[in-house]
């Protein structure tokens, strides 16, 4: 391999991350997809809880700690720190003597297209490892308001089976050192994995959910709200009703504010990652970590700077 620090010497090493947590069923799907191929040696490091929209934050002023935790078939590690945090300790050698040749950032409750990729900590563990040289992917199921039915295991086992072809392409191009230096990929599973068109690859898009503020009056009505979001895989048996008069009731100098979703995405050009989903197709996004701006604003600020510059002689 490219990296040359597979364990042995005859099969690649894969590290798995996530921003869902190293419990989350997500991740243990993908490893156990991984693991039954017999192909790789799986490594994990992962946030030991809930990381979600950690964009790519990292632990810069406190320690974090690290416990070896018991993941079927494969060395994993839960990590107090965020999804780069995570990565970036995974790779560093200080706790596992090889740097792997893949990072799989996943399987991410809910897609990551568009705009939403800024807040993404799953996208994120990818990137830090882009950022190190590493060729990365990250792989989310669009799995929020499936209707009729509840989410289960299985859906994310069909999703992971779906992303295994895309890893050991990746892992080819890799050992024969044709694999490009200059991104990492986005993966987007539709919610009917059993049905998708195939791959696609597309371009990010513009689309995000845009979120709103709600009052709560407790921490634990606001994590009720979050949980019962969540496809219903742990149901909430919350039956307490908020009023209006409790909620303006709380004291001012210690008002609670929830953030939640307050409208989903309108449907992008027909080649972008949210409208490829939404089509039925397994969307494949190359990225890089530079934002540059478009075209037509460049040619604005080209003209609009030097009389910027002029005003302030």
């Amino acid at each position: 391999m490219e990296n040359g620090n597979n364990v042995s010497g005859d099969k690649p090493m894969v590290m798995v991350t996530n921003d869902d947590g190293i419990d989350a069923p997500g991740l243990r799907a993908l490893v156990r997809a991984l693991v039954s191929t017999n192909l790789f040696h799986v490594l994990v490091f992962a946030p030991d809880s809930e990381r979600s929209a950690a964009s790519h934050c990292v632990s810069w002023q406190r320690s974090v700690t690290v416990k070896k935790v018991d993941v079927p078939g494969a060395t994993a590690f839960a990590v107090s720190g965020t999804p780069a945090d995570s990565t970036s300790l995974g790779i560093s050698k200080k706790i596992f003597p090889s740097v792997p040749d893949l990072v799989v950032s996943g399987i991410n409750l809910g897609c990551n297209c568009g705009y939403d990729i800024v807040y993404s900590g799953t996208v994120g563990g990818a990137r830090e490892a882009f950022f190190h040289g590493i060729p990365s992917v990250a792989v989310s199921y669009d799995c929020h308001n499936m209707v009729g039915r509840k989410l289960n295991v299985d859906d994310f086992t069909l999703c992971a089976e779906a992303s295994i072809p895309i890893i050991t392409a990746m892992l080819a191009e890799i050992a024969n050192k044709t694999y490009p230096q200059n991104c990492f990929l986005n993966i987007n599973v539709p919610r009917e994995v059993a049905n998708n068109k195939g791959y696609r690859l597309t371009k990010q898009g513009k689309c995000f959910y845009k979120m709103g503020w709600t009052q709560v009056i407790s921490e634990a009505q606001a994590v009720t709200t979050s949980q019962t979001k969540l496809m219903e895989i742990n149901p909430s048996g919350n039956t307490e009703v908020y009023t209006e008069d409790m909620i303006l009731s709380t004291k001012e100098e210690h008002l609670l504010f929830k953030l939640d979703t307050a409208e989903t995405p309108t449907v992008d050009d027909e080649d972008t990652d949210y409208s490829s989903l939404q089509a039925g197709y397994i969307s494949v996004t190359p990225l890089s970590a530079l934002s540059p701006a478009e075209t037509d604003s460049v040619a604005f600020f080209k003209k609009w700077l030097p009389g910027v510059c002029a005003c302030s002689l």
